[in-house]
């Protein structure tokens, strides 16, 4: 059992929300337009989240790491397919859709790396309409943005729960 008392503080860096409050409201208009997009081409809440919490990892940014392994769970989404989304390539526990889509994930969010390679779109085309990728974009776009004001401002950071609360 970990005491609570014996973690380590990862200091803030500084308040983005405070500092630049017109642009912290706009990514949130972001956020929910792309939210209403992915309702509106009927993207798996589950599938969201997922997404989500690839992109945090591979982005490093703790707080969504856990807004989104919580989030997750409470879509749905099994425990073991919340940890094994960090070796999705290798785990047997994602459809051939959910896959295309965490690919499109990884590879728009390391954009400079791939530059989105057409095998990349067609594999998430061949399960998705073209809505629906639209929404997917859409989606990645606004987890990595919120992911790159995070990491440099850690303007956010994740509590851990008491043993009693829900785990993700």
């Amino acid at each position: 059992m970990t005491n609570t008392s014996d973690l380590v503080t990862i200091p803030q860096r500084f308040d983005f929300d405070a500092l630049a409050p017109v642009f912290s409201r706009a990514v949130t208009a972001l956020h929910d337009a792309a939210e209403g997009e992915a309702d509106r081409a009927g993207i798996d809440a589950g599938l969201r989240e997922l997404m989500r919490l690839r992109a945090s990892q591979l982005n490093g940014c703790a707080y969504c790491v856990d807004l989104h392994s919580r989030d997750a769970a409470e879509h749905g989404v099994v425990t073991q397919r919340i940890h094994a989304v960090a070796i999705w390539e290798d785990s047997p526990f994602f459809t051939a859709a959910e896959r295309a889509a965490l690919r499109l994930t990884e590879s728009v969010t390391r954009l400079s790396e791939t530059h989105v390679p057409e095998s990349v779109v067609e594999e998430a085309r061949a399960h998705f309409t073209e809505a629906q990728l639209a929404a997917l974009l859409a989606l990645i776009v606004t987890i990595n943005a919120w992911n790159a004001i995070g990491v440099t401002a850690r303007c956010w950071s994740p509590r851990l729960r008491s043993s009693g609360a829900a785990s993700a």
